[in-house]
Order: C-alpha cells, then structure tokens, then sequence
C-alpha cells in the first residue's frame, strides 16, 4: 500500500502545495498551541537576599527591593545541517514554499525516519560546550499535539533522557549594565525537529501552510531558572548565539529563526523560597526586546501584587507587542499540558561511544568565555574583550593580528575604533574588507618605528580596506615615509615662523594655544610627514627661544 502510493506521488505535485494546503481559520484555532515546550520541573530555589543591580527605570529599581524575579529561558536553535533531521531533503532557508519536502518530513502513512549522523554531532558539541554531562545512551520520543503544521500529529523530540544535562554557562555583564561574572545553569540539551510554518491572509480568514521547515533539526537548551533581569536574560541569550556561532553548529541569525528564545518569568518577595506563577513570553526576535519586554512583565506582575490580585496573575503565554512596548496575552495555560510522550518506535537508540565524544571534544575550538579570559590575561580590559570575543570572525583577525608580532593594545584599537567605524559606515563585515591581518601587523609595526605617523597610517588604512594591497607599497608609492631628521624639520619650522610674525607675536604674548597652528602649518608643509614627537619638540624651542 505504501510503496502503491509512493509511486504515485509526483515531485511537482508538491511545489503546488504552496498553494493548494489551506488551513480556515476558526475561533478555536486561534486558541490551539503553534509550539509547546518542555518545563523545568524545579520548583523552588534558594532565594537571594539582594536584588540584582538594574539599569532600567526607578521605578524598576524600587520593584526589585521588594521583589526577586525568576527567569529561565528555553532556547531553540535551528542546526546549519545540509538536510533536514530525519530525510534527506535540503534544510535551505527562503526556499519556495513547500518544495524541500518528502513523504517522511509531510508525515505520510508509511515513511520511515532515518536519523542524520550530524544532528547528534552537533548535540554532542554543544553538550560539551556548555559544560553538560552526556547520556552515552539517549532515545528520542513523540511529543504529541495537534496543530495544522505539524503533519504528522506529533513531533519527534527527546523526552527523559536528553542527549546533554547539567550543565553551566558563564556570562561577562557589560560595564554599562553593573559589569561583573554570571553563572547560569543548564537543565538540559535535546534534539528534536522543527514543525512547519503557518502564513496568515493579511484579512486573517485564512492560513496556508509551507512545510519546507517541518523535520528541520533543532537543538532545544533549557536554562536553569537563575536569571534575575532582563539584562542577565539577554546577555546569556546572547552568550547562546556566540557559542553557537563559535561552534559553527548554527547562523543563530534571530531573524530568520535560526535562534528563538521562549522566556519564563516569575516573581516573588525577597527572601520567599517558593516561586511565584510562571508566565511565558513569546515573540521575541532581538535580545534587546528580551530584555524589555522581561522588565515590563516585572513591573506588571509586581503591580498585581501590591494591588493585592497576585491571584490575577495566571499561568500563561504572552507575546511581546513590540510597538505597544507590552506583554499581550495569547494564550491561557488550563494546566499541564498531556503530550502523551511515548518512545519513538521507528528510531533505534543513540548510542555514543567514549572515543567518538573524545574525538569531538578534542576538536572544540576555544569557546568565547575561554578566549575572553585569555584577552584579558594579555592586559585587556573587559571592554575590549567583550568587544573582540564578540564575533567569531572579529576574533579570528585579532589573533591573527597578533599572531603576527602586533602589539596586542594597539591592534584592539585599530578594530574597534577607525575599522569599527568603517565597517559600520559600509555595512561590512570584517571579513567583507581588503585589509589582511598580515597588513594590519605590518601597519602598526610601521607607524611604531617610525616609518609612517599615525595620520599617515590612517589614510592607509581605509584605503586597504577599500582597495586591498600592501602597506610597503603604498608607503613607496606614495612617498609617505616620516621624516624624522631634525635639520630638515627645523628648516620648515623657521619658514613657517618667519612667514607667521603675527601668530609668533600673539604666542609670546601669553596666546600659547597658537602652537597648533605652527604645528599645523608644518605638518601641512611636509604633507604629514613630519614626526611629530620631534616637531612639537624643536617648534616649542624656536617658539621660546630668546630673541
């Protein structure tokens, strides 16, 4: 029967799916769950006895001297696997709706999964880089629940026995948010696949559903409920894309969906035990709405509670109206929800051996926490490293950089500042722009002994950038070598002072400010070529001297 029907089945029948599979919208759908996740099943916590420090409103600050909120997040990363979980089909973002789809990934009677060797791959990096213990034997479950884009009635996930458990991450808080060290723990790591995606009318009357990301495989991590702020919820979200990115596991690129966060959040009075009624916020696509929106949902639940209807504050999922600047209800949670977990009997059990978690263990690349210890042992400050660890490819120039003799100060500078600026003004990324590393090294090592000023290095530079090529070259080409012979800049300094007698009698008046403009005047004599160490120093000679 199966086999009957596979033959029957054209490709081109499901590029007009696209098309073809409408969902109605009724009242009731809009009450039906798109996406449900598990819950952490820790109830209570020791409590701090101080609030978190908060850099948001007062009226904020004066909510946590009263309250403690309790956030966990549930973090689902998209794998940047070439097929999808369990087929064969291309995992490809912005595809045509409904053309990288097949029998098993549409739920069809009789398709059978096959499970992709890099899903596990990947959950095991991961695992590892958050500092997880591994189930050398897991299995995977159905988790079933109905909703119109998920075609099979169930989602292949795992259940009690996840591929990665208890583990850590560690966090730096910027200075402008307080500075300081976190430690979030890690409840959990499991592998399971994406559902597909609902495309609603812009009348909302109806809803048509693109498969092309149902069986797209998905890491789920699950946080211990240890953040307190929005700034700690986004910052470790933010951490999650590093690592990722870091791994090359995923783009982690929020916009596309490739990192979604689900965050949970209670509160309770400073120095109670038990925690308060969780509420789940949704549709959040930037870490900065993350932490907007958690902050608004502290000062609603706390105004509940001084109002005396903590009881009005109810087990929910909210969606966060980016525009209104406010948590929405979505949803109500009536209770637990039943999935009916049962063990998926068309997949045999995941079975990882020392020596294959070894192997990929010893081929982890240094993680970001890891190498923002490492930039500040080089005399860094936390600014700088956050700034440089930030971006995998930022940090691969750095270390190249330096790899290359750079003076680690200096070449932070260079990137943060004139190349920051650059690549923001262009919209480039670093490895978008001309300049190599080993030129990078070769300008600073040319601007420190003396070969080029600093002005001249800068002109250099965004030429590099735009236009590539080498900083021997252009320094020949252009004749930019400094000049540093003391007669010779003496001899520009007494042609500038004598056609200046003016400005020179202004300066011995007491206008000392007026050394800029013979500085000026000099530098623009000598084309900026001129050391100018060495010019300040004979001109406040010629300026000073007797007549």
């Amino acid at each position: 029967m199966s086999t009957t029907l596979f033959r029957t089945i054209q490709p081109n029948h499901f590029t007009l799916l696209g098309t073809a599979l409408l969902i109605t919208r009724r009242t009731t759908t809009r009450h039906i769950s798109a996406r449900c996740v598990n819950q952490t099943a820790t109830t209570t916590q020791q409590p701090r006895t101080t609030a978190p420090k908060n850099h948001g409103s007062n009226k904020l600050d004066e909510i946590l001297r009263e309250y403690e909120a309790v956030i966990g997040i549930e973090t689902h990363v998209q794998l940047s696997t070439s097929t999808k979980a369990f087929c064969s089909c291309p995992n490809s973002y912005g595809s045509k709706p409904n053309t990288s789809i097949c029998p098993v990934c549409m739920g069809l009677p009789g398709a059978l999964p096959v499970l992709s060797s890099k899903v596990v791959d990947f959950g095991v990096r991961l695992g590892l880089a958050l500092n997880c213990d591994l189930s050398l034997k897991s299995k995977f479950d159905r988790k079933q629940y109905f909703y119109p884009d998920l075609p099979k009635g169930y989602q292949i996930s795992q259940f009690d026995i996840p591929i990665a458990y208890g583990g850590y991450v560690d966090v730096d808080i910027p200075l402008e948010f307080g500075g300081g060290h976190r430690r979030f723990g890690i409840t959990r790591v499991h592998m399971e696949e994406d559902a597909g995606k609902l495309l609603h009318s812009d009348a909302g009357d109806y809803s048509q559903v693109d498969l092309n990301r149902a069986g797209v495989p998905l890491l789920e991590i699950v946080s211990e409920p240890d953040m307190r702020s929005g700034i700690e919820a986004a910052e470790y979200g933010s951490e999650m894309q590093r690592i990722v990115r870091y791994l090359g596991v995923s783009n982690g690129n929020m916009q596309e969906g490739s990192l979604r966060c689900d965050v949970n959040i209670s509160i309770r009075p400073i120095g109670q035990p038990e925690f308060g009624t969780k509420v789940e916020i949704k549709n959040l696509n930037a870490f900065s709405a993350m932490s907007r929106a958690i902050d608004y949902e502290i000062t609603r639940q706390a105004v509940l509670y001084n109002q005396g209807q903590a009881d009005h504050i109810v087990t929910e999922t909210r969606l966060w109206d980016e525009g209104a600047q406010k948590t929405v209800t979505m949803r109500k949670k009536e209770g637990l929800a039943d999935y009916r977990y049962f063990p998926e009997p068309d997949l045999p059990e995941v079975i990882l051996t020392q020596e294959y978690v070894d192997s990929i263990r010893s081929s982890l690349p240094e993680l970001p926490e890891a190498k923002r210890r490492r930039y500040e042992g080089m005399g860094l400050g936390i600014q700088d490293v956050l700034f440089l660890a930030n971006d995998v490819t930022v940090a691969e120039y750095f270390d190249e950089v330096i790899g290359r003799g750079a003076d680690v100060k200096s070449a932070a500078n260079w990137l943060m500042s004139d190349i920051a600026a650059y690549l923001k003004n262009e919209e480039l990324s670093i490895s978008d722009v001309k300049l190599t590393p080993q030129e990078l090294a070769e300008l600073i090592a040319a601007i420190k002994d003396e070969t080029i000023s600093g002005k001249i290095g800068k002109q250099i530079l965004f030429e590099l950038l735009a236009k590539g090529g080498t900083v021997q070259g252009l320094i020949k080409e252009k004749d930019l070598v400094q000049i540093t012979d003391p007669v010779e800049i003496e001899k520009m300094i007494m042609k500038v002072i004598s056609e200046s007698p003016k400005q020179l009698e202004q300066y011995r008046s007491g206008k000392t400010k007026l050394q800029g403009f013979f500085a000026g005047q000099v530098m623009k004599m000598s084309k900026g070529k001129a050391n100018p160490a060495l010019l300040n120093k004979i001109l406040l000679e010629k300026l000073n001297a007797k007549e």
